[in-house]
């Protein structure tokens, strides 16, 4: 038979997961509030609002469960139903069905750290977020790795991608971070996220040891100034604009992926410049005679 992968929260991340996991002779079930999206994906849809009451009840056996849901906005409600509540809710279900998943993945976010002086940072680092945001996907990780049930926490870095090009069209109006001090960022392209959690479902069915937590980012934190600075010699623009904080959340620090390394994962995109080069590409944003 089949192995069925349940993906809830089945956006971007997890069509793209969905895909993937169905070429390699998975059945897939995807669960958003309006799931008609996924249709001619090959994923199952599966409309529910899993914050309903008894909805959780509705959602199918499997044999392993990806939460890969996102807050509809950014306050502090919003969080607290999408990752700590949410998830609570999922495991209490699944910890009482006759054939409960052999591992559940919550997919979260480098956010829970606070270092933000350049610092390396790996899954034994301490984390103390400040903000609202951090501290309930702290609490959700917790919650997780805490439970009865086997669960993998998979922190993503600033994810990018197709649709996810906001540097690009800063760096394309000339407008470029500040190189002193320097502001470290790190980043995984939309397909290395789905590239990440297709190998530890894998590790999972394959009775492979996984670890409960994995920091998911590229192999080369940078400085943003120089990853502007390179999008803008991609894109042919002389920039004129200096910003001080390009990102919403401004932090700086450096991410260290050997752990996923380790269990044998191989990055799609190894650094920005790999990725970067596909989105510009993909995306067409070169000059034409870049093309």
């Amino acid at each position: 038979m089949k192995k069925t992968t349940l993906i809830i929260g089945c956006g971007d991340i997890g069509t793209t997961l969905g895909k993937r996991l169905i070429e390699a002779g998975q059945r897939v079930v995807g669960v958003r509030r309006k799931a008609a999206t996924l249709e001619d994906s090959g994923i199952e849809p599966l409309s529910l609002d899993i914050h309903a009451e008894g909805a959780v009840a509705e959602l199918p056996d499997a044999d392993t469960l990806v939460y890969v849901l996102s807050a509809d906005r950014f306050e502090e409600d919003a969080y607290r139903a999408a990752y700590p509540a949410g998830l609570k809710a999922v495991l209490a279900e699944f910890a009482g069905r006759e054939a409960p998943p052999r591992h559940v993945f919550f997919v979260s976010s480098t956010s829970v750290y606070a270092q933000r002086e350049g610092e390396q940072v790996d899954e034994d680092s301490p984390i103390e977020p400040s903000g609202f945001s951090g501290q309930l996907m702290q609490e959700a990780e917790e919650a997780l790795i805490a439970h009865e049930l086997p669960g993998t926490v998979v922190r993503f870095s600033g994810i990018y991608g197709p649709g996810r090009d906001r540097l690009i069209r800063q760096a394309g109006e000339g407008r470029i971070a500040a190189s002193n001090p320097p502001m470290y960022s790190n980043r995984i392209h939309r397909d290395d996220c789905a590239g990440v959690l297709e190998h530890l479902i894998q590790r999972v069915l394959d009775k492979a040891p996984v670890e409960p937590l994995y920091l998911a980012t590229d192999c080369e934190p940078a400085p943003l100034h120089e990853v502007m600075t390179w999008l803008a010699t991609k894109l042919k623009v002389e920039s004129t604009q200096v910003i001080q904080s390009p990102l919403r959340r401004r932090a700086s620090k450096r991410c260290n992926n050997a752990r996923l390394l380790a269990s044998g994962y191989v990055f799609r995109y190894p650094s920005y410049r790999e990725g970067y080069a596909q989105v510009l590409e993909a995306g067409g944003f070169l000059p034409e005679a870049s093309r």
